[in-house]
């Protein structure tokens, strides 16, 4: 009897891990955070283990675990704190005028390997569609949602789940449902969500990524902010600033950012774009954790630089500590 209810812990294990990847993609789009997001579904995993012996298989396993997860998130939700890019918090500022405050973890959009969320082997639209709805400007318009209204659109705009599963996941109506995606529809449609390439690296934009490796590490800034567009944005969480233009990016780096050279970078993927960990040199032959750095395209430049100063995300994306030459 005991090796019966060995194997069977182990299937219901496995079933639930087989869901794993897609519950994280789920609680971040929720939750804007890709720590609160693994945190989450922890939780959801957890409630579900503990809960087993009531699953009565009138829903399929994939169902109960996001209606377990959906109920995680609202409680997660239920503070005032809405997670924020720097350019939904005002203006751009001039690179003189230095860093600004400090903000906590909580205030900002938070980054996500993608490995942790999107399928490797899925169907390339699927995994398209999949990398533009991480994006960091979706996910912070997002959270301009209540958190019912947050659910209801993901489930059904992102997942594609039918109004009537979404109705009883929510313990609600078919109309209640509609009505509140059509709300949801029209506040992301007041949201300056920014235009961006195809999510994915064609062989262009991989030139261009070897060629923002090659000036960012030679410190070559000048050939560097010539890959960049007119508009590009620069931002540094958690600092409560961002610079726009490739002028100013260009003096905040041979001025305040100078500190950058002789860097190094490794390629990684996050929220559906490329993206680096950025190694700084702290003695010869050592470079250690810096920044996460996340690029965007538009027209076929680059049109975001996003940096985030913190280090502990680096064990997140699977980077190493240190690298030694």
């Amino acid at each position: 009897m005991a090796a019966t209810t060995g194997v069977a812990d182990l299937d219901v294990e496995r079933d639930f891990d087989a869901h794993r990847k897609e519950l994280t993609g789920y609680c971040y789009r929720m939750l804007g955070s890709g720590s609160e997001a693994e945190d989450a579904v922890q939780e959801t995993l957890l409630r579900a283990w503990k809960a087993m012996d009531r699953f009565e298989g009138r829903s399929s396993v994939r169902s109960w675990l996001y209606r377990i997860a959906t109920n995680v998130c609202l409680d997660m939700l239920r503070t005032p704190q809405r997670r924020a890019r720097a350019m939904d918090l005002g203006g751009p500022v001039p690179a003189e005028d230095g860093l600004g405050p400090i903000l906590p973890e909580s205030a900002w959009i938070m980054p996500i390997a993608d490995e942790r969320i999107i399928p490797v082997n899925g169907d390339p639209s699927d995994v398209a569609d999949e990398r533009e709805s991480v994006r960091l400007a979706f996910v912070a318009a997002l959270q301009h949602l209540p958190a019912r209204q947050r659910a209801v659109l993901i489930l059904r705009e992102v997942l594609r789940w039918q109004a009537t599963e979404v109705a009883e996941l929510l313990d609600t109506s078919v109309a209640s449902v509609n009505s509140a995606l059509q709300r949801a529809r029209a506040t992301l449609a007041d949201c300056e969500i920014d235009e961006l390439d195809p999510s994915g690296v064609d062989p262009e934009q991989q030139e261009m990524l070897d060629r923002y490796v090659d000036c960012f590490e030679r410190y070559d800034i000048a050939s560097l902010v010539a890959l960049l567009r007119d508009d590009v944005k620069f931002s540094m969480p958690p600092y409560d600033m961002w610079l726009q233009g490739p002028d100013e990016v260009a003096a905040w780096m041979l001025g305040m950012g100078a500190g950058c050279k002789g860097s190094r970078l490794i390629a990684t993927a996050a929220n559906g774009s490329a993206a680096f960990g950025s190694y700084r040199m702290t003695r010869p032959g050592l470079h250690e954790p810096f920044s996460i750095q996340i690029l965007e395209f538009s027209g076929g430049r680059i049109s975001g630089i996003h940096n985030y100063l913190d280090t502990s995300l680096f064990a997140q994306f699977g980077l190493p500590a240190k690298l030694e030459s």
